[in-house]
């Protein structure tokens, strides 16, 4: 059966079950990790952890990637429909607070057809975790099956996009497809725990180098959002260990605590709330073992 993959903005057009498109997977569900994971934001980690599904394989691919063998190594283990579906409902019976899919964005219309079933036996949220990069067309697929939004921002600037992560476009797409996300859930929600069942938040890395861009993003999205449309997470937690083969020097160091402060300090004056990071975070002991599977 032909499964041309137009699902995402690079409009690969490639049958995915013969050959492979930028994501450098193909048609059927990989996962490399699925497991309890602590290290969210609090509204999403709690003191249950998120049920984390971490997939191989990405659209965007960026060279500084923090889950490089997963992003561009593909590693992970093959599994049917049924199978994904026993890992959610397995998830929810160890007591996590959300079934978590992390980059999700090359499975999505498949995605759609197994949470269209497993939806009715779940009692958890499901969590949409990706880069931002994202088909309009393919987030109208999943209306009603995603309860919260969790894309990045990455970029304004259209030449670090195109450098970074081959995307120049980026700017404009991730725009259209967080107004999408906010159009499906426009207002944020909460259980008694004080976890987030309903919403959008928007993560943004500061990149090391890229005070000046970073600055740029989160007053195009006051602008074009307002503050209040969302909780941003602005993040603190790069790692250069995944990057040394980056042809931007830059990108070989950590993020100063003066990129960082100004960065949160325009956040703050911009009327944004949410979530930071501390600097101890920016280590690789917060990326997970991909080599050490757990399904």
């Amino acid at each position: 059966m032909s499964e041309i993959c137009m699902q995402c903005p690079r409009r690969c057009a490639v049958d995915r079950t013969h050959r492979l498109g930028v994501c450098g997977v193909a048609s059927g569900f990989r996962v490399a990790r699925a497991a309890r994971h602590d290290w969210e934001e609090p509204v999403i980690s709690g003191t249950r952890g998120s049920g984390t599904i971490f997939f191989a394989g990405c659209n965007l691919r960026c060279v500084f990637c923090q889950n490089h063998a997963i992003s561009h190594l593909t590693h992970g283990r093959d599994l049917t429909d049924d199978a994904l579906m026993s890992v959610m409902l397995r998830l929810q019976d160890e007591g996590v607070h959300n079934i978590n899919l992390v980059t999700p964005t090359h499975y999505a219309v498949r995605l759609a057809s197994v949470l269209e079933r497993v939806k009715p036996r779940l009692r958890i949220p499901v969590v949409y975790n990706s880069g931002g990069y994202e088909s309009v067309a393919t987030l109208r697929r999943l209306e009603g099956l995603v309860d919260v939004w969790l894309p990045d921002f990455k970029y304004y600037s259209a030449d670090l996009s195109a450098r970074y992560s081959a995307a120049a476009d980026y700017c404009t797409v991730a725009t259209a497809a967080l107004e999408e996300m906010l159009r499906q859930a426009p207002t944020a929600v909460y259980d008694g725990e004080g976890m987030l069942v309903h919403g959008v938040i928007v993560r943004h890395l500061v990149l090391p180098g890229c005070r000046a861009d970073s600055i740029r993003v989160l007053e195009w999205l006051a602008e074009r959002f307002g503050p209040d449309a969302f909780l941003l997470s602005l993040m603190n937690q790069y790692t250069p260990e995944f990057a040394q083969n980056a042809p931007d020097r830059n990108l070989h160091r950590r993020v100063t605590t003066f990129e960082y402060q100004s960065v949160l300090d325009r956040a703050r004056s911009l009327g944004f709330g949410g979530f930071l990071q501390d600097r101890a975070s920016a280590t690789p002991a917060y990326t997970p073992d991909f080599m050490e599977q757990s399904l």
